[in-house]
């Protein structure tokens, strides 16, 4: 029987909350797999039973929570079972790469009632392989290829070991929204924040007419990049008439603070009406004018939930990187009309003082554009199942 072998780690640290994060683990594995495929869970290991392991290992290493996983076969607890699957590895992986000449056997023995020991079924198998295999020789210090076993409810026979992407399941650490722009740091924040478990709410500002439709359908599609990791919600929200007041009544150097400021108030109270916990954005420390720490915390000052910013250390090489990695990169710096950047002023304050930007606010009526963009949502769902990406419209 063909398997994906699927191991995790910081999850097996959580005490007497593991059995929570478990379930969320198999939660999310569930979401990518095919309708004929099922998975297990044994002490440790997750296992997906698949007719094609390889297709099934490259949806499974985009799982938050997967440490590693290998492809392999599940066979009976008997040594000629085991041989004979250890010979199909090694034939299959010689097939796709001819210039493997070394190989080591590593086994791991959890059910004891097997007769054999560990290094017994190594010593066993390696004997077993070079008879099979005479070219081959064995090297346990630098082969080209491990052959691993493992002794469970059944054999566990595998030739590789894929590194997922760790962290812990999306939804263990509640839900959070998302400030999600169209640029490139943004997606990026939004990743890591689902790495550690969170579940976004994604939330976009367009400005009608002043921006156009093409910046909204980016956002759309980098949330469809964004759900092959978890499934995910985008809300979008007119600003014009923000932005309107606060070019006609506050001072041209504070508009993007006082904007920023404005975009926080309708994320917190749109999160406030369902379950969001905090906020998330692409921020990184002295990147742009908005971005200096007086910006920061003048900005932060208007709502009461915690702002996460899980890029505020990293310079913009290494968020690039993440975002190529990701696949996020081409999409994020596909020219689109962005908001911040539209109504940017020539000399925006890159030092602005809280009492200077409440003195400024006295001249609109927050409360009020506040209620008035919110009434402006649009919404969508976005959720993989199998190999695709679904989306439906809900307001």
């Amino acid at each position: 029987m063909k398997v994906v072998v699927i191991r995790y780690g910081e999850i097996g640290l959580k005490g007497k909350n593991r059995s929570f994060f478990e379930r969320m683990l198999k939660k999310q594995i569930q979401r990518v797999l095919k309708p004929d495929e099922e998975v297990h869970h044994d002490f440790g290991r997750f296992y997906v039973y698949t007719q094609e392991p390889l297709d099934a290992a490259a949806r499974l290493k985009e799982v938050f929570g997967v440490v590693t996983l290998s492809p392999g076969a599940s066979v009976e607890l008997d040594m000629r079972e085991i041989e004979e699957a250890a010979a199909t590895v090694l034939a299959s992986a010689l097939a796709e790469d001819p210039s493997i000449r070394t190989f080591k056997v590593e086994a791991r023995r959890s059910n004891k009632v097997f007769p054999h020991t560990s290094p017994e079924i190594s010593q066993r198998l390696g004997a077993f392989l070079l008879g099979r295999f005479p070219s081959m020789r064995v090297d346990v210090h630098d082969p080209h290829i491990t052959v691993g076993v493992e002794v469970r409810q059944s054999a566990l026979v595998f030739g590789q070991v894929i590194p997922g992407p760790g962290g812990l399941p999306v939804g263990s650490a509640g839900r959070a929204g998302l400030l999600l722009s169209g640029g490139i740091d943004s997606p990026v924040a939004g990743y890591l924040a689902m790495k550690r478990g969170v579940m976004l709410d994604c939330i976009h500002f367009h400005t009608f007419p002043y921006t156009s439709e093409r910046s909204v359908d980016k956002v759309r599609r980098l949330c469809i990049e964004l759900s092959k990791w978890g499934d995910l919600s985008l809300h979008l929200f007119s600003l014009t008439e923000v932005v309107e007041a606060i070019k006609q009544s506050c001072p041209d150097k504070l508009t993007i603070t006082i904007m920023r400021r404005f975009m926080l108030r309708i994320a917190e109270a749109f999160c406030r009406q369902g379950r969001g916990l905090a906020l998330v954005t692409g921020e990184s420390l002295g990147q742009v004018a908005s971005q200096t720490l007086e910006s920061l915390y003048c900005i932060e000052h208007a709502v009461s939930v915690p702002v996460l910013r899980p890029l505020i250390g990293f310079d913009k090489t290494e968020i690039v990187a993440m975002a190529r990695r990701m696949g996020t990169y081409e999409l994020s710096v596909e020219p689109f009309d962005d908001c911040c950047s539209l109504f940017v002023p020539r000399n925006p304050s890159t030092q602005p003082r809280l009492e200077q930007v409440i003195c400024a606010e006295d001249a609109l009526d927050v409360q009020g554009l506040v209620d008035a963009a919110l009434g402006t949502r649009e919404s969508w769902s976005y959720y993989r199942r199998g190999q695709g990406v679904e989306s439906t419209r809900w307001q």
